[in-house]
């Protein structure tokens, strides 16, 4: 088999002695917040629990300003809360919120994955300014008496978003590349719709945290290495553990002549240790996510998280006969199909192609 690895240790290293020291400080706090979960989910007296609340918005605030004191050294971290005004945050705690819990339904949690992804979007490209503006002249249904047409105003962010390509890794980040390149789409003057690149990449999950491997399959992956150079690679991955992925494909990448202009990672939820990892291992790298959680576990992760994004979005696939991209796409019915035809084509035909790579 055609495969690249990359081992955790390698990702360690790139690490600072600080970024150390903060993430030590993280997991010593986060294990007082299990202390504290172990009351709350035992215990049967309201007091008890009342109390054992406010001591967990006391350490998760605590956490949360020792992540924000991160951030603002680390330039290349932008995380939503962080960097919006204080009226947008209760609607990214929200969105998370309903993310997170167990009960939120299939239908329902795509709903806030689509969400997130064009809050993202706006944190991103939202704060551009300046007097360069596109116009979209639109024909609306109204013809009595004459033809109707309509006129909006946009900040022109072409040359941001039009030399941009579409990485797909794992299959739970599918669907937010394609909301992604929707909303690339929605903002270009040209209705500029990005090309694709898949990459089929897996951990070792009989490892743990420390002595984990990341598999690149060469084999099962569909790029194009000349339509990579120069360009600025966007990877919409619902969940940043440990930024083992990531790493492993930008460097595979570099190892074959590719020179990405730029590299934007987009999550809705990134682990400190996985954020700080992308951005010190790769050059004019990027990280954009709704919401930072602390820690990882020893199986790598995400504390508190919300579970497997992947299978909460595209269903539980059967381990004898797992779904290609095509199956996958598949699977998404046809409301999605109607509304990302653009993306769909663009995956197909890359998918559909001889010579991948």
């Amino acid at each position: 088999m055609n495969k690249v690895i990359l081992k955790a240790e390698d990702l360690d290293g790139y690490l600072t002695a600080d970024d150390r020291r903060y993430i030590d400080q993280m997991d010593k706090i986060y294990r007082e917040v299990m202390s504290s979960f172990s009351i709350m989910d035992k215990s049967r007296l309201d007091k008890e629990k009342r109390k054992e609340e406010a001591n967990l918005i006391r350490l998760y605030t605590d956490m949360g300003m020792i992540m924000q004191e991160i951030c603002r050294d680390v330039n290349a971290l932008q995380v939503y809360s962080f960097k919006t005004p204080q009226e947008s945050h209760p609607e990214a705690s929200r969105v998370i919120a309903k993310l997170r819990d167990y009960r939120t339904p299939n239908e329902e949690f795509i709903y806030y994955i689509q969400r997130a992804y064009e809050m993202l979007f706006k944190l991103a490209y939202g704060g551009t300014t300046g007097s360069n503006k596109n116009y979209l002249i639109v024909k609306t249904p109204v013809d009595i008496p004459v033809q109707n047409f309509a006129v909006h105003k946009i900040t022109n962010i072409d040359e941001k978003i039009e030399n941009t390509v579409m990485c797909v890794m794992l299959r739970g980040a599918l669907l937010p590349s394609m909301i992604m390149s929707k909303e690339i789409q929605e903002y270009s003057s040209k209705s500029y719709v990005t090309p694709f690149a898949l990459f089929k990449i897996s951990r070792d999950d009989k490892k743990h945290e420390n002595d984990m491997e990341y598999i690149l399959d060469l084999d099962r992956s569909y790029f194009n290495l000349e339509a990579l150079d120069g360009k600025d690679l966007i990877f919409a991955d619902p969940m940043n553990a440990t930024g083992g992925s990531l790493v492993t494909v930008i460097k595979y990448l570099l190892s074959e002549g590719v020179k990405p202009k730029s590299i934007q990672f987009f999550n809705v939820i990134a682990a400190l240790k996985g954020a700080l990892r992308a951005v010190r291992a790769l050059e004019n790298c990027y990280v954009y996510t709704l919401w930072m959680d602390p820690v990882l576990n020893e199986n790598a992760y995400i504390m508190p998280g919300l579970g497997d994004a992947g299978d909460r979005i595209n269903g539980r696939d059967q381990e004898s006969s797992p779904r290609n991209i095509i199956q996958l796409v598949a699977d998404y019915g046809s409301n999605i199909a109607g509304l990302y035809r653009s993306q769909l084509r663009e995956i197909e035909n890359m998918v559909l192609k001889t010579d991948t790579h």
